[in-house]
């Protein structure tokens, strides 16, 4: 009796190779649909499944595997009689190696324009069936859900040790658990997101796969590593593509990450610098100067951008890349470097280098935030509402000058990534000073107006969340800031109102807090 193998896969990559190595090696090839057609045009003899199950394929191959021939072939228990003995009574045989990946439905959901019908026809049925019940009865059967493995099977049904033989086979069986889990984990929070309608949903997965182990966490003594999404765009920062540099650490990805959200809130060109989490300067160019940019950014804060992270939403040029190698960073990201920008940069040996996509801006209704607690999970939408200045009330007798706004803008949509309590300090496209992560707001005011130094005259002032009190706004006039932006919604708002109204500086409420804890 031939040995026998179930091969059935999207991706087709080796496959035609593999049949070859495993027809060399005395197993019948049982195949469908579009595998079959490819294997029998490279010239490999295949049996169609129906002809094993005596059932053509159904419903535009919806069904096709799903029939006993196929599962008790797989499920079958080598070393007990009375499955074998079933098995033979029915005009059975085993099936020894089964080789499926499945429709591509995370591929598929990844698309802008893909429907919910088409979301449903690449949910794969026939395909984890098998991958599982191969998996279940792994003592026996190859299970090979990942093409790079075919080589590692093909040398395993040759190998004369039964140990090591049924060593390969539970890693692949591990593999493949882990594969359809993922799938399903896929498919469960496609559902999760475009059924929630304000709500969450009862039960909540989420699938993780290993990209790379990292040389240790936030310090030397943590271990760390970084997994991906499995569901996950390739818009992020898992999907970058490390173009120069020496490996990225777990700060690094926390820091880029945190850099790069900050860079999606801006349209025109902008450079966002960072420590820590924590922007350190923001420089805009409404002309798309990236240089011009950079060297405001720069400005902001010329001592903490040492040894930081830079994120770009524009190509980074030649003569913005001289500028950046003139001072000592950790990482850049940008959706993409010049060739003379590249040669410039990567002379410094151990500066990392990320490309990514153009960064856009996430959607409220489907992105959520998680943060990992003792015993449980948070989540929530994330902070990803779009800021409207036209909305804005002002609230002092004095209105704002039209050309503070834009930097008014720019503080308040700087101010939504630093850690509460957060102020930022803007003037002429660039923030000059940013107080981040105090436990009362006027000491991260004090911090702000204390890095800008005399850059605070004439600046414009956002905070995160609302003054309780007027004290804010009185270091603020000390020290030459001439408009304000801040949610409002305190019950003691009119303190600072009227200390406005007695200062001369105008006030903006957003109705909108920021919080980022």
């Amino acid at each position: 009796m031939h040995k026998r193998a179930l091969l059935s896969v999207w991706d087709k990559t080796g496959i035609v190779d593999f049949a070859k190595g495993l027809v060399a090696r005395g197993f019948e090839i049982l195949s469908t649909g579009g595998t079959m057609t490819a294997l029998q045009k490279a010239g490999v003899a295949v049996t169609k499944v129906e002809q094993v199950t005596g059932v053509p394929e159904m419903m535009g191959g919806r069904v096709k595997t799903l029939h006993p021939a196929v599962l008790a072939g797989i499920l079958a228990r080598r070393k007990v009689e009375s499955d074998m003995a079933e098995l033979q009574s029915q005009g059975y045989q085993p099936v020894d190696v089964v080789a499926v990946n499945l429709y591509p439905f995370v591929q598929t959901i990844s698309r802008p324009d893909a429907t919910f019908g088409e979301a449903m026809e690449n949910i794969d049925i026939g395909g984890p069936t098998m991958v599982r019940a191969a998996a279940k009865n792994h003592k026996s059967v190859w299970v090979v859900v990942d093409p790079a493995d075919y080589p590692l099977v093909l040398d395993s049904v040759r190998e004369p040790s039964q140990d090591a033989q049924s060593q390969v086979r539970r890693q692949l069986a591990a593999k493949a658990f882990a594969h359809t889990a993922e799938y399903d984990g896929a498919i469960s929070g496609f559902f999760a997101k475009v059924c929630a309608q304000g709500d969450f949903p009862l039960h909540l997965s989420r699938q993780f796969k290993l990209k790379s182990q990292l040389r240790y966490g936030e310090n030397p003594h943590q271990q760390a590593a970084f997994y991906v999404d499995a569901s996950a765009g390739p818009d992020n920062l898992a999907g970058a593509r490390q173009l120069h540099g020496k490996e990225l650490s777990f700060n690094n990805l926390n820091d880029a990450n945190a850099a790069l959200l900050a860079a999606r809130e801006f349209s025109q060109t902008a450079v966002v610098a960072l420590k820590h989490t924590n922007p350190c300067g923001v420089g805009i160019s409404a002309e798309g100067d990236l240089a011009r940019a950079f060297r405001r950014a720069h400005a902001g804060d010329p001592v903490s951008i040492f040894g930081g992270i830079v994120a770009c939403n524009r190509m980074v040029d030649e003569e913005t890349a001289r500028l950046m190698a003139g001072i000592f960073l950790e990482v850049i990201l940008a959706p993409g470097f010049t060739k003379q920008a590249l040669e410039i940069l990567t002379t410094k040996k151990n500066l990392r280098l990320l490309e990514l996509q153009e960064p856009g801006t996430t959607d409220s209704t489907t992105a959520w935030n998680y943060k990992a607690i003792a015993g449980g999970l948070l989540v929530e939408t994330e902070d990803c509402i779009e800021d409207d200045p036209s909305s804005w009330r002002c609230v002092t007798k004095n209105s704002v000058p039209d050309d503070a706004r834009e930097d008014l803008l720019l503080a308040w949509k700087v101010v939504k990534h630093v850690k509460s309590n957060a102020i930022v300090l803007a003037k002429s496209g660039a923030t000059v000073g940013i107080g981040a992560g105090q436990m009362n707001r006027v000491q991260a005011a004090e911090i702000a107006l204390s890095a800008a130094g005399e850059k605070a005259r004439g600046s414009v002032l956002a905070s995160d969340a609302f003054f309780p009190f007027d004290d804010v706004v009185r270091v603020a006039a000390k020290g030459g800031v001439r408009a304000i932006v801040q949610p409002g919604g305190s019950v003691r708002d009119e303190d600072s109102i009227r200390a406005c109204d007695e200062l001369g500086i105008p006030m903006l409420f957003t109705g909108i807090r920021h919080f980022r804890h």
